[in-house]
Formats: structure tokens, sequence, C-alpha cells
């Protein structure tokens, strides 16, 4: 019936031979089971009378459905954790720190970490571990101040300059979550901060190397945000002066015609109305120069205002008007600061200022948060072992149950429990129905029932 070079028991059940798991051996042989002979290849990670943390663990791939080759690989990781396979058998969530095999590193590491859970709870001197030890394992590892995630929390950090630093990187770069369920920083985060903050610097440090950069000094931000403002509508005043200049005709209708006038004098008009804001900035002539301080387009007047104080009086002096080559030049002018300001590096950061920028720079927090981070990564096999631990004991529990439910139905057609798969019983008209199960899809189901020969009952 078999290849397999371990020598199989079986019994007949529900028509058919099914294979008999008795020992430890055998169930660290099923590898070597034709698995034509297993009753059943897979079975869903949720919705069955089964410990659905045991079916995730045993479900390494995360696709809901446990199948013959992940129940295979999980008992052989479990035996050869544990010095005598027979107590894969006995059911029980409690271990013995004697019966786990350290012979090789993983086990090592699993004694170690079954020692320090037990320790911690204050049980140094207890000889066993339980799960009842592991049930508030997550409690546990998010109580640790390393837990191996790489990840490093602005609450667990006492001192005071090194917090502020990571609450900035937080803010400015991002956070992912720990294993405690706080925000933190990683190392990938960290790396990006400190690039971003050494690239503002760097460009920052051309404005005071470059005195074309700032011709106003603080000022100039403030005196290219309003020429801004105001750029593209005073060239196109000029601009419509030059044509008027070229050809006289054009100074009329470039100014706008009667009818305009006639179509927005019925309306209520005011300095904010988007229609009155297209008009030309100042009447067209040839060769006029700006008007600035009356003859000015009133949806412009407050924008006109704030150039002629930010721009024109630092640069020029008190000016009536301005001419169309004193324009270009103003423009010329502001030009480097904002080729400058176009190529400003690490804006995540420019809300810090250049003064703490520099601060962060010439302090060490950064080394200090990569040794954290390397530290908390330094636990990660530790951390690790301690959830191998609740994975043995889990193991140890449940997977010779799921054998009996898995390779053969054994606990179901001996009839002395319930089968994995049986959701209870049903009373109906006087009778129990011993064979419950649930059925997700009714219909789809439904089609295969017709074939089974037998009353169905959906409830």
């Amino acid at each position: 019936m078999t290849n397999s070079r371990h020598r199989w028991k079986f019994f007949r059940a529900g028509g058919f031979d099914q294979v008999q798991l008795d020992t430890g051996a055998d169930l660290l042989a099923l590898r070597q089971l034709d698995q034509k002979l297993w009753v059943a290849l897979s079975c869903p990670a949720q919705d069955i009378e089964f410990d659905h943390r045991t079916l995730e663990m045993i479900d390494k791939d995360g696709d809901g459905q446990v199948r013959a080759s992940e129940v295979i690989t999980a008992i052989e990781w479990a035996g050869n954790l544990l010095k005598n396979s027979d107590l894969l058998l006995e059911k029980s969530d409690q271990l013995k720190l004697s019966d786990i095999q350290d012979e090789h590193e993983e086990g090592k590491n699993i004694l170690a970490s079954a020692q320090y859970i037990l320790k911690s709870l204050g049980k140094s001197q207890t000889a066993e571990i339980s799960l009842t030890d592991m049930a508030d394992i997550e409690k546990f590892l998010a109580g640790l101040v390393f837990n191996g995630d790489g990840i490093i929390c602005a609450t667990q950090i006492t001192d005071a300059g090194l917090r502020a630093v990571i609450e900035e990187i937080i803010r400015c770069t991002g956070s992912v979550v720990d294993m405690s369920g706080d925000t933190g920083i990683n190392q990938s985060l960290t790396d990006q901060f400190f690039a971003d903050i050494a690239a503002y610097a760097a460009w920052y440090n051309q404005s005071e190397t470059d005195a074309a950069i700032l011709p106003l000094g603080n000022n100039t931000q403030a005196a290219a945000n309003a020429l801004q403002a105001v750029k593209e509508k005073i060239t196109d005043y000029f601009t419509r002066c030059q044509m008027a200049e070229y050809d006289a005709r054009a100074s009329l209708p470039l100014s706008r015609s009667t009818e305009d006038y006639q179509r927005i004098a019925t309306q209520n008009l005011s300095a904010a109305s988007a229609e009155l804001a297209g008009f030309p900035l100042a009447g067209i002539a040839a060769g006029k120069s700006l008007p600035l301080t009356s003859g000015i387009n009133p949806a412009w007047q407050e924008k006109i205002n704030s150039l002629r104080k930010q721009v024109i009086q630092p640069l020029l002096g008190d000016q009536e008007n301005i001419n169309a080559q004193q324009w270009t030049n103003l423009c010329e002018k502001l030009k480097p600061f904002e080729t400058w300001q176009a190529a400003c590096s690490g804006l995540s950061v420019a809300g810090l200022g250049i003064t703490r920028i520099r601060e962060i720079l010439a302090g060490t927090t950064r080394a200090a948060i990569t040794s954290l981070i390397q530290q908390d990564f330094a636990v990660e096999n530790e951390i690790k072992a301690i959830r191998s631990v609740e994975q043995l004991l889990r193991y140890k529990r449940d997977l010779y149950k799921l054998a009996c439910n898995f390779v053969s139905f054994r606990d179901f057609y001996s009839g002395k429990q319930k089968a994995i798969f049986q959701m209870g019983t049903l009373y109906l008209d006087g009778r129990s129905c011993e064979l419950c199960i649930k059925v997700d899809d009714i219909n789809s189901h439904a089609g295969y029932a017709n074939s089974s020969g037998v009353c169905l009952a959906y409830c």
C-alpha cells in the first residue's frame, strides 16, 4: 500500500482503511505515508472546532487553508524540539524544561527563552512551562525595552534631548508601529531624516556664501512673494504698452473697449471682482511707465502697494512709477533667489528651522538612535524563540488531535468525541443529529449534496 520504511497499522472505518496513529514515531513518519491514504489533504484555518491560533501558526503561507505538507512540517518541527516524540500524544500544553531537546541551536534558544519567561514571572525555580504562563505573551513582549523589531519609540527614551529628536523624526518623516502598538522609528526613517536635514543644511548654506541669493537679507522671501503675486500681470502690462508703441492703433483695444466697460457698468463692482481683475493693470499707451500710486486697476492696487513696499522701495527707492527696464532689472535681481528656492532639498524638515537642524547635525543623536536600533535587533532571535516557546506548547497540545482529524477521521468514527469539523448536535423533530458541519455557501454545497444519497438539513 505504501513504500514507507515505517511499519503502519490501519483500522477500517467508513468503508476504507485508515492509518492508525498511536506513537510519536507514527506522527514523525507521516512524510513517508502516501497521501492517497490520508482522509483529508486540507482544512480551513477558521470555522472548525479547533484552536484558531494554532491553525494560524501551522498555516505558514497564510492562505486560510492548512494543508498536508504544513501539518507534516509542524509535526517534524515539534518532534525535533522534544527529546521524546511520544510527548506529542499527551495533548497537554504543559512541558517540562528537561524535555526540550537542547542539542541544537534552536532548541537551546527555546530552552533559554522558556527559562527567561519563567524568571520574568517570578517562577525561576519552576521546572515546567505551560500556555498559562504565555497567556499575556503580547503584553510581556510589549513591555520589553527591546523586542527585536528594530523600532524605537520616543516613550521608552528617558533622555529628553534624544526623545525630542525621535519625536521630530516622526513628525517630519513618518513612523512605524512597534510590537507594543506604540509608534516609533526604524533605521530607514532615521536615515531618511538625517539625509533630509543634511541636504537642507547644504542648500541653506548656499544663501550664506552667495550674496546674490538674498539681496534683501531676511526680507527676500517676502519680496519674492510680492513680486510673484504681480509678475504675470505687470509683464502683461508692459507687453501691451510695447504693442501700442509698435502700432498706435493697438492702444485703445488693448486697454479694453467701450463695450467691455458697458458690460460691467450695471454690476456692483468691488476690488475683489474677478472680472475686473481681468482688465489691464493700467491704461495702455506707447512707452508708458507703470504708475504705482494712482491710475491702477482697483483689483490690483493692494498687491501693487505690497510690491512697492517689499521690492521697489528697498531696491530702487521711493518711486511713483517704474518703466519696463526697471521692471526687468527687479525680476533679474530676485531671480537667483527664485532659482535657489526651487532647488530646495529636504522640504519635509524645513519646519524645524536651520538653527535646530544645525544643532541636530552637530550632536550625536544619530549614533545614539542607531545604537538603540541595533540593540533592539540584537534580541530578535531571543524574541523569535519566545514566540517559538508558545508555538511548541500549542503544537504539543494540538497536533495529535489535528492528525486524528486529518490523516484519519479517528475521532469521528470512534464516537468517543466529536471531530473538529463537527459544530455540535442538532435536535430536530425529536432526533439528535451528530453530523453538523459549517457550510459557508449553501447553494454551492447543495450542488454536491444531491449526490450524497442522504437527507441534509440546512439550518
